[in-house]
């Protein structure tokens, strides 16, 4: 696979997450949610952290929130022009084309996620209470590289008691899919469920 077909994978991939993100912040309140059908909803949450939620400043509590998200927003950005790398360089030397189309879904979904935390700050108003509006005059609801990802897939397949005769859980309530996620989450844990699976083929 060539540079350029891994660079319209990207293009198709970024345009759909930021096209369903910006549709989101301009149509929905923050926590507002739709029921699409019974085992998925369109919930508009917001995350100013890691995976669920989770911020540096949870583990360190010597870090500010603040910082915590400033120091999480670099770290992504680093994180992303490293693999930006490994894409061009895996396309030079013809590595197979399961492993460019892995690497280039996780450049994607890695790159989407960064847009939100450094540019939503300034672009949007505060979705709390209102739908946000586009570039306000009065400015964003935060400042550069402290925007929150835009979430809002959700699919609550299933809930209830388990069973009583299940060791550990038996008699608990359970819920699953709990996270809500975007197209960028979709396509990074795509990307590293094929290089997982097909791990033989991509590194050969």
């Amino acid at each position: 696979m060539s540079l350029k077909k891994a660079s319209i994978i990207i293009t198709l991939i970024l345009l759909i997450d930021q096209v369903s993100k910006i549709y989101i912040k301009t149509h929905f309140q923050l926590g507002e949610t739709i029921k699409v059908l019974s085992w998925f909803e369109i919930a508009f949450v917001e995350n100013n952290g890691m995976a669920w939620g989770a911020k540096l400043s949870d583990f360190f509590t010597s870090i500010s929130d603040k910082s915590a998200k400033l120091i999480l927003t670099l770290f992504r950005i680093v994180a992303v022009t490293g693999i930006g790398f490994w894409l061009v360089d895996v396309t030079k030397k013809q590595k197979p084309k399961i492993l460019i189309f892995a690497i280039a879904i996780i450049f994607a979904g890695a790159l989407g996620n960064i847009i939100d935390s450094v540019f939503y700050g300034l672009m949007f108003g505060d979705s709390t209470f209102e739908v946000a509006t586009f570039l306000p005059e009065k400015g964003g609801y935060t400042e550069v590289f402290h925007g929150n990802v835009v979430d809002m897939l959700h699919f609550p397949i299933w809930s209830g008691v388990l069973p009583e005769g299940l060791p550990f859980v038996g008699g608990k309530y359970f819920s699953f899919f709990d996270p809500v996620f975007n197209v960028a989450d979709m396509a990074i844990s795509t990307g590293i469920g094929i290089l997982i699976v097909f791990n033989k083929r991509a590194f050969k």
